[in-house]
């Protein structure tokens, strides 16, 4: 932090009270009592000290004891001012705080330190050059936090002092006021002084942040009449009467700088300190701001007058040959002139200038007459740029001149706007770009201008973003890329602003209007996507078969043909076909890679084509993909909606798997990232509709309706196809909630909605399960038939999980002998997939209906299982539900097994890789030296572990299938009347 002049450290004069607060919130911090007596018994505590006052009246004076003392104390001090004249400048705040505690290393010796956040952070700080995507404002306020955090550890105990933070740039300060409540853990203490009547609106949150003194900022009172007179006298000497003491402190109203100043000036002047004298106090306090002090430097001369506006224009560490070229001064008269300036005390320093106060440089700049002030701003634009400082240093100044339709201006904005925005500040670059658009620019470089400056608000506003880009496709445009970016860009903001219809419609057009075979295909990959999310497509089939024709005559040779194959994939989940044709597709599309963090292609595919693979029950291969999108969302600094998706989308991979706690974490991640981004947006829908389904799973329905309520989880809902279906998790609540005719109306909506557009996979969403059940207790026959519709869709998908899911609800609508077959059919479809909720219920619902039938012993087994599963999966009200029914056989909870882990115990090596060779039960059976049925069991669990069915097991255990052996010698049937599913 720069510091401001200080001719002799004086005592700090009524300001004990906050001495007192700056040495407890040392000695908290240190661990040492203020007096140095000893340590203290508990760890090092931190926290924010925040001190308000107006100006003059003392902060940056009483921020530099805090720092002596600091010091004193062997604490490291990071110290940062804000800058009137800096606001603008993206993270100025934040190079000042961390930049000097990194800049001495050399470049390796950072990228060791910093890791994967130094290409995110480096920018911002001024340690590299931005190369790739640009991060998001939340992952670079992520990295920061990283740096913060590390400094704050490494080098303990630190001190965070933060001077005139009401003029912070808006990124420092909404950086730090996210990061203070987090001080106190860290044993970081911030110390932060602030006018509290200039801070800007977009800085309330700073305001209102806990702090020590009681939960607000200690305000700063003028001295009294007695300190005013202890000032007057130290300065003036002990002669000077009460009466003069007492004008003094009138005509300052208290206020310390302004007392000092004036009793500089009594002693400049030759003025007696007394009661005769004290007339003439109010013309010298005069002279001290405002319009005095113009009159004071204009006697000065009018070179020493320039010289005074170019260090107002530069603002705070002035450089005083850049000074001198900004004022048309020669070096030696400038020099002359700064010295004139450092004696009328209105300037100080030597190798770098500052103003005496912030006061005087306000008072300085206003007194500039307008045009000299915009012609000043120029000049010191152009100085800057050729001092080397380059275009970002140049815009702020640019911003403060007038358009004249100057092409080196357009140049230097854009280019300070690509370096702010890959530096992850777009507010600022869209800032810029908006004053390049006035200039103007040149008229073939309309387009581009808008097409940047779109870019530039997509994070920020993608409705603004829209108008941008549409303006930008009306202007000229002779460079084909440069249109295609274009038309990319607007369908992105049309989709991400929920109107995919336009989106489509955007890229629709461009496919049809393109001359370039290339652009076509690419534009028509962009058309089917946003087609893919439209829950109001018109003709859905249609596009289907147009897709399927295109992708099945692709190679994936690029990335473009690839992410059609991915589509295709997408597509045919969601139509239910075969699991074989899904993977098939999916495996194409990923023959090649498919990129989840590429500037100019979204991600929306690769998530897609991850979410296939669970829904054709492999989960585990699920997994892998979304473990590797999120490093490179975290790589690229994507920590905003991008990890949110990414992590709510995790958790609902772990709740298809029966991994319910592990799914509500991440779920609940992924929501409280998705706040960062903000209210109403689509990844909250897509947070919110995951964990309500996986609280739902877990028996926590009241939890689930409170969540529900609190996020507006009802109608209308988003425009888009969601995953899980937003409306049929609304229904599948209703029905928890036991409003059942109110789910089925809800539900019977969501099949009219799907139905028509091909959408029929129970797997995707089982609307059909939960109608079912909702219609049940009115309408029997029809809830059996919905049942038997959704049971044929499932083996038409072919996925065991779906199939043994749609066998269970049908059991529980049919009930009787034919639901007990069902339910035993239900049991080893599942037993074959990796869902082990689902297995849980299953053998719940199956165990119950062996009770219900005269069966105790076999009804036993099953809830055994079942309560071990449910527990296993953190299904407390599954679990609840178990124990009620063993409780009506009679039984109680017996000993359960270890602990679920996900390595796979000897036997179950054994029999996964036999069975990965093509080994059929029975003869798995007889190499392990057991029955049939214990064959299957350790198979269930194989599936389960490593999150794929039997089709997918030698690829999940990376050994190659061989043709299978002959079958052996098989046995009639297993103990419960059925066999298990052999692999595929």
């Amino acid at each position: 932090m720069p510091q401001r002049p200080s001719r002799h450290r004086r005592a700090l004069l009524e300001r004990e009270a906050e001495l007192v607060a700056v040495d407890d919130a040392l000695a908290e911090l240190t661990g040492l009592r203020a007096d140095a007596a000893g340590p203290r018994d508990h760890r090092p505590r931190g926290g924010l000290l925040a001190f308000a006052g107006s100006a003059g009246l003392g902060k940056t004076t009483l921020l530099a004891e805090a720092r002596r003392r600091a010091g004193e104390l062997g604490c490291t001090v990071l110290s940062a001012r804000g800058g009137d004249q800096e606001q603008q400048v993206a993270f100025h705040v934040a190079r000042q705080l961390l930049q000097p505690q990194l800049a001495g290393a050399a470049e390796t010796e950072l990228r060791a330190t910093l890791g994967s956040w130094y290409g995110i952070i480096g920018p911002a700080l001024g340690l590299c050059t931005a190369e790739g995507a640009a991060p998001d404002p939340q992952g670079l306020r992520d990295g920061l936090d990283w740096v913060l955090t590390h400094l704050a550890v490494q080098r303990a105990p630190v001190v965070l002092m933060l001077d005139d933070a009401h003029w912070a740039d808006p990124q420092s300060l909404n950086w730090l006021a996210a990061f203070a409540p987090r001080a106190d853990e860290l044993g970081l203490l911030l110390i932060v002084a602030y006018r509290p009547d200039e801070l800007p609106p977009g800085a309330e949150s700073f305001r209102g942040l806990p702090g020590r003194a009681g939960h607000r900022p200690i305000d700063l009172e003028p001295l009294t009449a007695g300190a005013i007179g202890t000032l007057v006298r130290s300065s003036v000497g002990e002669h000077a009467d009460d009466a003069f003491c007492r004008e003094c402190w009138a005509v300052t109203a208290g206020n310390p700088f302004e007392a000092v100043e004036l009793t500089a000036k009594v002693r400049d002047r030759g003025v007696r300190p007394d009661e005769a004298s004290a007339h003439l106090l109010r013309d010298l306090a005069a002279a001290i701001k405002g319009s005095g002090l113009v009159t004071r430097l204009e006697r000065l001369g009018p070179s020493t007058v320039r010289l005074a506006w170019a260090a107002a224009v530069l603002g705070t560490e002035i450089s005083p040959a850049l000074a001198a070229t900004v004022a048309g001064l020669g070096r030696e008269e400038a020099a002359d002139c700064a010295e004139r300036l450092r004696d009328a005390r209105i300037l100080t320093g030597g190798g770098t200038l500052e103003f005496v106060h912030p006061l005087i440089a306000t008072a300085v700049y206003r007194a500039i007459p307008d045009a000299v002030r915009v012609a000043l701003h120029g000049q010191a634009a152009w100085s800057v740029v050729d001092a080397g400082l380059g275009a970002s240093a140049a815009a702020r100044h640019l911003l403060e001149t007038h358009p004249e339709g100057d092409p080196w201006v357009v140049s230097q904005l854009r280019a300070a706007a690509r370096e702010t925005l890959r530096a992850g500040a777009p507010e600022a670059a869209r800032s810029y770009l908006g004053r390049a658009l006035r200039e103007p620019p040149p008229y073939d470089d309309r387009a581009a201008v808008l097409y940047e400056l779109g870019c530039s608000s997509q994070l920020l506003e993608p409705s603004v973003t829209v108008n941008h880009l549409r303006a930008a496709l009306e202007e000229p445009i002779a460079d084909p890329a440069l249109r295609d970016g274009i038309v990319f860009r607007l369908s992105q903001s049309l989709a991400h602003s929920d109107r995919l219809g336009e989106a489509a419609e955007v890229v629709g057009h461009a496919a049809r209007t393109a001359t370039s075979a290339r652009t076509r295909l690419r534009m028509q990959a962009e058309q089917f996507m946003w087609d893919a999310f439209r829950a109001d497509e018109p003709d859905s089939p249609s596009r289907s078969r147009r897709l399927s024709r295109l992708a099945d005559r692709l190679t994936g040779r690029d990335l473009t043909e690839r992410y059609i194959i991915g589509l295709r994939a997408w597509d045919a989940t969601l139509r239910g076909e075969h699991t074989a044709t899904v993977l098939h597709h999916a495996g194409r599309a990923l023959d090649g890679g498919l990129p989840w963090a590429h500037e100019d292609w979204g991600f929306e595919v690769p998530v897609l084509v991850a979410m296939t693979y669970m829904y054709a029950d492999r989960p585990g291969r699920a997994e892998e993909l979304f473990a590797t999108g999120i490093a490179d969302f975290e790589r690229h600094g994507w920590r905003g909606a991008h990890l949110s998706f990414g992590y709510v989308l995790l958790g609902y991979v772990r709740y298809r798997r029966g991994r319910l706690a592990e799914a509500e974490d991440f779920a609940r991640d992924g929501l409280r990232l998705a706040e960062r981004v903000g209210r109403g947006t689509p990844v909250q829908w897509y947070a919110v509709a995951v964990l309500v389904e996986i609280l739902l799973a877990r028996g926590r329905t009241e939890e689930a309706a409170a969540l529900a309520a609190e996020y507006a989880f009802q109608e209308p809902f988003p425009a888009a196809v969601t995953f899980p279906d937003a409306q049929a998790v609304h229904g599948e609540l209703l029905l928890a909630r036991g409003l059942h005719r109110e789910a089925a109306a809800e539900l019977a909506a969501v099949g009219r909605r799907l139905d028509p557009r091909g959408m029929r996979n129970p797997a995707w969403s089982p609307w059909q399960l939960h109608l079912a059940l909702a219609e049940a207790p009115d309408a029997p026959d029809r809830a059996r038939a919905t049942a038997r519709d959704a049971v044929a869709r499932a083996r038409q998908f072919g996925a065991p999980s779906a199939v043994g899911q749609a066998l269970r609800v049908a059991a529980e609508v049919t009930g009787g002998a034919e639901g007990l077959k069902l339910l035993e059919e239900s049991v080893a479809q599942l037993e074959a997939s990796p869902s082990a909720h689902q297995l849980a219920c299953a053998l719940v619902a199956h165990g119950a209906a062996l009770r219900r039938a005269g069966q105790p012993a076999q009804a036993a087994e099953q809830l055994y299982r079942g309560l071990e599963g449910a527990l296993q999966c953190g299904a407390d009200g599954l679990a609840e539900q178990a124990s009620r029914e063993l409780g009506l056989a009679g039984l109680r909870p017996r000993r359960l097994h270890a602990a679920h882990s996900d390595t796979l115990t000897g036997r179950e090596s054994e029999a996964a890789r036999r069975a990965a060779h093509g080994d059929d039960h029975p003869r798995i059976a007889a190499a392990l030296g057991t029955g049939e049925r214990d064959v299957a069991r350790l198979l269930s669990a194989v599936y389960r572990k490593l999150g794929t069915d039997p089709s997918g097991l030698p690829e999940a255990l990376h050994e190659p299938p061989r043709p299978p052996a002959p079958p052996a010698p098989r046995p009639a049937a297993t103990a419960t009347g059925a066999r298990a599913p052999q692999p595929r």
